[in-house]
């Protein structure tokens, strides 16, 4: 989704595709990825799902170095998906956009030694190791596009806004290797004081909860031998052995359970959701989506839009869409929307197309109309031309029009935009607008626009014709350069040392002295490097040799004191060893 390549309604994605710099990856870098999906290789063919075990098998994926994104976008092209490089955490909208869009967004950063059991930051393990093989399977890559879509539509809230960029900022500083514990502990500060002033679930909320208990931490089959699919797990070296443990409640799935239950990003989850299969995820999110503001429509999700302050595209029964902020909403006794208004920058549009002349540059300051049937019970939109003409609504000619609501609009009728035989959008000259007393347009504003509908059939989050509202220019990423020289410090230059005498073709005297040189310089300046020490077991393995250097390392690793996480690491490292 690249350039001229962009589809028509992602262009307000693409400022948040990035480029995967693939020189910029390490020798450490590689030795991390190819620690964790030889781990994955071999602990989770029995624990995941089987959907999970032959999509690793079958993407293509390569153990020995992190792959290239452009290589994944071909693997899952095979299957109609495509994969595209972001920076980062980026907003929820626009991560569920990329979904319904069919297109897995990767986070092309990679989780350093330090968090490699588990990272809250998105990277090239969680994404390419966790989510990526699974979406070979049908049924499930169904289930991720419907939510995905979900997800783009639903109404979120300003506070939930300030909860995403203090999160942000925790996994940036969280993943940092030189960030003091002093300053992980004031962004979780910060995550935890802005996650105090949001009130209530907005439908964000429930479709986040919903999608972290099932894409990214869900459980599937048998509620007492469940295997593994979301992808947090599969991802995890720790949690993916943890997470089977009794201590971790397992709790059969409903969508009204995962959404009354929160979740931290920063640690293990303390209790999981199992579905039977991916067929019953599907059926529960179609009910959950026939309740959201995108299906339903009517004042209750008006008041939603109202209450997010945000940017969403209101659809009249006649099919014309608003898309702006909402602003006011006037109600009559009975508490049903009459008049809704609003704010700053608004447009037109039709089918997702904007109306010509109906954009951000003509209604800049916002957009009012009246929704609702005319006196009589009268629905515009079902009006032919003849029929509006008996109403006296004539092009050149003075209309008064009544509504049932009380809203009394009069005016010269200036213009009468049809679609397939019936009005969407009504303008008159020297017009004003009343309700109730209350003077809701003055003629010496200008032209009236009126959209036509009894009723708001559709609310949602986002613009109607995102490339014409958003109008972001396309970036050829493709275009940029991927240098080709990297310099290596020391520790990075042993790391490239091991993988190369891993992967000669030839095993002699010199590759014994090179290895013993690598151990030395190990002993003197990097006592605590776990990870190349493992690697270098491995070579002995290999070699089958019984070296005085394999008791001595292999005492290192199992008797230093590493941290509970490192050491669960290191027995996993060992156990692979030796049974390969």
């Amino acid at each position: 989704m690249t350039g001229k390549g962009a589809k028509r309604g992602q262009a307000h994605l693409q400022p948040y595709i990035s480029k995967q710099y693939y020189h910029r990856y390490t020798p450490i870098d590689h030795a991390v990825w190819r620690f964790v999906m030889k781990q994955n290789h071999y602990f989770l063919k029995d624990i995941a799902h089987p959907a999970y075990v032959n999509g690793l098998r079958d993407s293509g994926i390569k153990t020995e170095s992190i792959p290239k994104v452009d290589d994944m976008n071909r693997s899952l092209a095979k299957v109609g998906w495509g994969a595209v490089t972001i920076d980062g955490l980026i907003p929820g909208s626009v991560f569920y956009g990329f979904l319904a869009s069919g297109l897995l967004p990767i986070a092309t950063e990679i989780r350093n030694i330090q968090n490699i059991a588990y990272t809250p930051a998105p990277d090239m393990i969680h994404e390419a190791a966790g989510h990526a093989p699974i979406l070979l399977d049908k049924s499930y890559r169904e289930f991720v596009r419907k939510i995905g879509e979900m997800g783009a539509k639903a109404l979120a809230s300003k506070e939930k806004l300030e909860v995403f960029k203090a999160v942000r900022h925790l996994t940036i500083v969280a993943e940092d290797p030189h960030s003091p514990p002093e300053k992980v502990k004031e962004a979780e500060r910060l995550v935890a004081e802005a996650r105090k002033k949001v009130k209530g679930l907005s439908e964000s909320d429930m479709v986040s909860r919903l999608f972290w208990w099932t894409v990214e931490y869900g459980l599937v089959g048998d509620l007492n031998n469940p295997k593994i699919y979301g992808a947090g797990l599969l991802s995890s070296v720790g949690e993916s052995q943890s997470c089977l443990a009794d201590d971790v409640k397992k709790i059969p799935f409903s969508v009204e359970e995962c959404i009354k239950t929160p979740y931290d990003v920063t640690k293990p989850q303390p209790q999981l959701f199992v579905c039977k299969d991916f067929d019953e995820l599907a059926a529960a999110i179609d009910h959950f989506a026939s309740t959201m503001a995108f299906k339903k429509g009517g004042t209750e999700s008006l008041d939603k839009a109202l209450q997010s302050d945000n940017l969403a595209t209101f659809v009249f029964s006649s099919g014309l869409q608003v898309t702006g902020t909402l602003a006011t909403i006037w109600k009559d006794d009975k508490g049903e929307a009459v008049y809704i208004r609003t704010i700053g920058p608004t447009a037109l549009s039709f089918d997702h197309y904007e109306l010509n002349g109906h954009g951000k540059d003509t209604h800049h300051k916002g957009f009012g109309t009246p929704i609702g049937s005319l006196e009589g019970k009268i629905a515009l939109e079902n009006c032919s031309l003849s029929q509006l003409k008996d109403l006296g609504i004539i092009e050149g000619s003075k209309a008064v029009l009544k509504f049932e609501s009380g809203v009394n609009v009069k005016g010269i009728v200036k213009s009468i935009l049809m679609s397939a035989g019936n009005p969407i959008l009504i303008s008159f000259q020297d017009c004003q607008v009343t309700y109730q007393g209350q003077i809701l347009f003055e003629p010496s504003w200008g032209i009236y626009d009126m959209a036509v509908g009894a009723a708001i059939t559709s609310v949602y989050a986002g613009a109607a014709d995102p490339d014409k509202f958003f109008e972001w220019p396309i970036n050829d990423t493709d275009s940029l350069v991927d240098a080709e020289v990297q310099r290596l410090n020391e520790l990075e230059s042993l790391y490239a040392e091991i993988r190369s005498l891993r992967e000669g073709t030839e095993w002699n005297k010199q590759c014994w002295t090179r290895l013993e040189k690598v151990i030395e310089t190990l002993d003197q300046k990097y006592p605590n490097e776990w990870l190349l020490r493992l690697e270098i077991l491995e070579i002995y393995k290999l070699q089958n040799s019984s070296h005085p250097n394999v008791k001595i390392i292999s005492e290192l690793l199992g008797n230093k004191t590493w941290g509970k996480s490192v050491n669960q690491v290191i027995q996993r490292g060992f156990t692979l060893i030796n049974n390969s």
